[in-house]
């Protein structure tokens, strides 16, 4: 049987394909007839008709599933510790990559961290992947205010005296405080529609919950919170068998206790907790970080990684699980315990009581869905930017 090799050639100074002068069988040279193109066009033509049908089909289909089934993307408020661990700054590439996809909307980010170099970081990442205009917030006087080992460094690095990574903020003063970019944000957005995700300390909402009304609404902050957003997910807490055997605190809810203690007691919405045992049983691939960013020269989660954790080290993905389930929950990524209540004692434990009437759930990931989530993560942060 002829295996046809069409030929592509220059006709009137445009490049077209047509059919050969001859083709291959079974490793010979042979001649193609007059009856045998005519043959062959008729196929041709046929199987370019079948196909144009075929993706018709196929994009009428696309076109009425994304009309009829595709989710909005996800109303999405970042509440970060920047710059005390890399994962902040991999679960914020991360929140890009999905609104990339038009999976998620980032409204803006707060920092629990009070220092301009982390605001400066989240700019630059914002404007890195084509969002320059997301509104950050930050505390006045929170909790652990260093600089840590990457934002500074990255967000001053030049070349050819010339910022690296663009950015506009330089001063604190420049940077609004959280609880009222919170409070402006909620108040913008349609009921029961947002979901915040914490991934650093408790101090911004706790701080929104004890807010009072203003001239951004007549809510005070708990009402607010009531009335617009529809899940929190945070990273805190510890929940497994052995965690809670050896007395664990985890590094979020032990920078800022009191107001843990105020959020789990008070906040009104479902909460999902991703416990410390989720990020360290989900370590992100140093291969990837070496191999998966090529397509840049300089990348700033890149380099920020390198100088937290070192290219040759996999880094646990704590905050990064709090956003995939946030922005994904249907994709069983996760497994979810019991409904019930989490509280936070005086030493910063995290402690679970069940109850069919709770409003509280910790994260479970089995092995097969740890590997699923690994891959997902490593292919997520490396995504290139759409700009």
């Amino acid at each position: 049987m002829h295996a046809l090799l069409f030929e592509r050639s220059w006709v009137g100074g445009k490049r077209c394909w047509r059919l050969p002068k001859c083709v291959y069988s079974a490793g010979r040279k042979v001649s193609v007839s007059t009856r045998e193109k005519g043959v062959l066009r008729q196929g041709a033509i046929l199987f370019a008709l079948g196909s144009s049908l075929f993706v018709g089909f196929i994009l009428l289909g696309q076109v009425s599933w994304g009309q009829d089934q595709m989710p909005e993307p996800v109303p999405l408020i970042f509440d970060t510790d920047l710059g005390n661990d890399v994962d902040d700054a991999m679960a914020l590439a991360l929140i890009h990559a999905l609104q990339s996809r038009n999976e998620c909307r980032l409204l803006a980010v707060t920092l629990t961290k009070d220092n301009v170099y982390a605001a400066r970081f989240v700019e630059l990442m914002n404007t890195f992947y084509g969002r320059p205009d997301i509104p950050i917030g930050m505390v006045r006087g929170g909790s652990h205010p260093e600089e840590g080992r990457y934002i500074r460094r990255v967000a001053e690095a030049e070349d050819s005296g010339i910022l690296r990574y663009p950015h506009r903020l330089r001063s604190r003063e420049e940077v609004p405080e959280a609880t009222q970019v919170l409070r402006r944000v909620l108040a913008s957005q349609p009921d029961r529609s947002v979901v915040i995700v914490q991934v650093g300390f408790s101090t911004n909402l706790a701080r929104l919950l004890v807010s009072q009304p203003d001239d951004i609404s007549p809510l005070d902050g708990r009402a607010l919170a009531e009335q617009k957003v529809r899940l929190l997910s945070v990273m805190a807490g510890a929940f497994s068998e052995e965690l809670q055997a050896k007395n664990f605190v985890e590094f979020n809810v032990r920078g800022d206790i009191p107001a843990a203690q105020k959020l789990f007691a008070d906040w009104p919405t479902e909460i999902v907790v991703s416990g410390f045992e989720i990020g360290v049983a989900i370590a992100h691939p140093a291969q990837s970080m070496q191999l998966d960013y090529r397509f840049v020269r300089h990348h700033p989660l890149r380099e920020a990684y390198d100088y937290y954790r070192g290219l040759a080290n996999d880094q646990p993905t704590w905050d990064l699980t709090a956003v995939l389930y946030a922005v994904r929950p249907q994709h069983g990524y996760f497994n979810l315990s019991p409904p019930g209540w989490v509280n936070v004692d005086d030493r910063g434990r995290t402690h679970f009581r069940r109850d069919e009437a709770g409003k509280h759930r910790y994260l479970i990931a089995t092995p097969q869905q740890i590997i699923r989530v690994r891959e997902a993560q490593a292919l997520l942060c490396s995504q290139p930017p759409c700009r």
